[in-house]
């Protein structure tokens, strides 16, 4: 079952080694696990739903308490510690356009806020309810069908509530793949994934959402918005724009195209690790910029690499990799780049030798397949880490943004060293390391992790994370990043929006919503703030 309080499947656990747990009481001390809620004692305590009985709504306390939070550190405060402030009031399971349309139109009828619900995989705070209106929350898990596949074309229209899994096996069984793999791919869905504007693992070949969607519906309360596909125009704005990253604030997605590509016959993940962080940065920068047909470039801090070869377990190898590895010159300050490749065997391969050559030109320390495979095997679980985490006594959250190249290292700094700084004052550590998910000939995402002790009292601990956060993301905007790369705004990264939208910007923003909801009710709160 899932886990209403956690990260993913209940039956699921990925620990944390005895090495790991050593190495965290050692830079920031011994953890203390807080002492969970229970999910039924919580809700008994939530207040009766405010919504009159409908066939298409569930107004029980456990759908109510289900979705009531995403994955936020906020939300699992919020949820671990049994403060659920704010819940739903009747959750709606939709099977159709239809029956969206339907439910707007109920939720306008009694004054209603609707929040969209997709794989509840949000870590940006989009999915509580907020303000005094009721909330109607509309899960879209019943519209994961494939409507149409056009290989001619190469696109396929599936409904927005499809999950990851089920939409590459629907693709897979004719010979196609999306190629759209987030760490949240086993429950995030399609229609989440445009409108946060999410980007895969291995978008270097397959384009980020925004590439991928080619067309839509959205049911609005002034509406549906229809988008046709064609393969590029000239005819104005493109009304895809203003969908996705529009995070629920329009109306709901009910429907996608997504422009598809054949299954690769070939793939392959290999590592390199550098001597330092100047020359591997340098080599991907080159790498990415000679445009060679890659699937992914993933490169590691020194910190972020000695912390994934410690968690890695398996002791005796990782103690021979570093031995060799030092004779070749990768030692302390060592960073592991990870090269995919997909495609044609020779084209891939070919890629490969390229970027291969292109990292030796700086230092780099071919390491071969076995820790890209490790990677791959693994790229859907290392989240649940999470969860064991916090059993020790530990937090762990993240923030990531994109830069032009000559800002990347700049702020992977700034950023690092304001985690270190957030909570000084209360005498507590932070583990933070970096890695860049995502190159581009332009410049990079730049993706960091923090670990910190839980302070096993609810307000101590949001605190915490509140200085934390706000001291990175102001690292993040002064350094001249945009305050989200992948997890969209939601209330989160709001505060923060207008620094690269400006006031026009904004201003744009709100009309634009005020046209497709001109009474407030989607998702408020969200994006853009009152």
């Amino acid at each position: 079952m899932r886990r209403w309080n956690g990260w993913g499947d209940d039956t699921i656990d990925v620990p944390v080694g005895e090495g790991a747990l050593a190495f965290l009481r050692g830079a920031i001390g011994a953890g203390t696990a807080p002492r969970d809620a229970a999910f039924d004692a919580l809700c008994g305590s939530l207040p009766p739903g405010r919504l009159p009985p409908h066939p298409l709504i569930d107004a029980g306390a456990p759908a109510r308490l289900a979705h009531a939070a995403g994955q936020s550190l906020q939300d699992w405060l919020r949820l671990r510690y049994g403060r659920i402030d704010a819940a739903p009031d009747g959750v709606a399971y939709p099977e159709s356009a239809d029956d969206v349309r339907t439910l707007l139109r109920f939720a306008a009828a009694h004054d209603a806020a609707v929040v969209p619900y997709g794989g509840g995989t949000s870590v940006a705070g989009h999915l509580d309810a907020v303000g005094a209106r009721p909330t109607l929350c509309v899960d879209m898990a019943r519209m994961r069908a494939l409507v149409s596949l056009d290989e001619e074309a190469q696109l396929a229209v599936f409904e927005a509530g499809v999950a990851g899994p089920d939409l590459e096996a629907q693709l897979r069984a004719h010979g196609y793949t999306l190629g759209h793999f987030p760490q949240s791919f086993d429950y995030s869905t399609l229609g989440g994934w445009v409108v946060t504007r999410s980007s895969g693992q291995q978008s270097l070949r397959y384009g980020r959402i925004e590439q991928l969607f080619a067309g839509g519906r959205v049911e609005t309360p002034s509406g549906t918005l229809a988008m046709p596909t064609f393969p590029a125009s000239a005819a104005g704005p493109d009304l895809r724009e203003l969908v996705l990253g529009s995070e629920g604030r329009l109306g709901i997605l009910t429907e996608a195209a997504v422009r598809i590509s054949r299954l690769p016959p070939y793939e392959a993940f290999h590592a390199v690790f550098f001597p330092d962080w100047h020359g591997a940065e340098r080599a991907v920068r080159m790498i990415v910029q000679a445009r060679l047909g890659l699937s992914m470039l993933r490169l590691s801090n020194a910190t972020e690499t000695a912390t994934m070869l410690m968690l890695a377990g398996h002791g005796r190898q990782v103690a021979l990799l570093e031995a060799w590895l030092k004779m070749r010159g990768a030692r302390a300050d060592k960073c592991m780049l990870l090269v995919g490749a997909s495609g044609e065997k020779a084209q891939a391969r070919a890629a490969l030798k390229a970027a291969l050559a292109l990292a030796r030109r700086d230092g780099g320390v071919h390491a071969g397949r076995g820790l890209g495979e490790r990677w791959k095997r693994n790229r859907f679980r290392n989240v649940y880490l999470r969860n064991s985490a916090w059993a020790h006594g530990y937090a762990i959250d993240t923030v990531e943004t994109a830069l032009d190249w000559p800002r990347v290292t700049p702020a992977m700094h700034a950023i690092e060293r304001a985690a270190h700084g957030a909570l000084a004052r209360d005498g507590e550590r932070v583990h933070a390391y970096t890695h860049l998910s995502h190159l581009y000939p332009q410049g990079a995402s730049v993706y960091s992790t923090f670990i910190w002790r839980l302070a096993g009292d609810y307000d101590a601990d949001l605190a915490r994370w509140r200085q934390l956060k706000t001291a990175v993301s102001e690292a993040i905007v002064a350094g001249g990043g945009t305050i989200s790369h992948q997890h969209g705004v939601g209330r989160d990264h709001a505060p923060w929006l207008a620094h690269e939208k400006g006031e026009l910007g904004m201003a744009a923003l709100r009309t634009l919503f005020c046209e497709f909801d001109p009474d407030g009710r989607m998702n408020p709160g969200k994006l853009v703030t009152p």
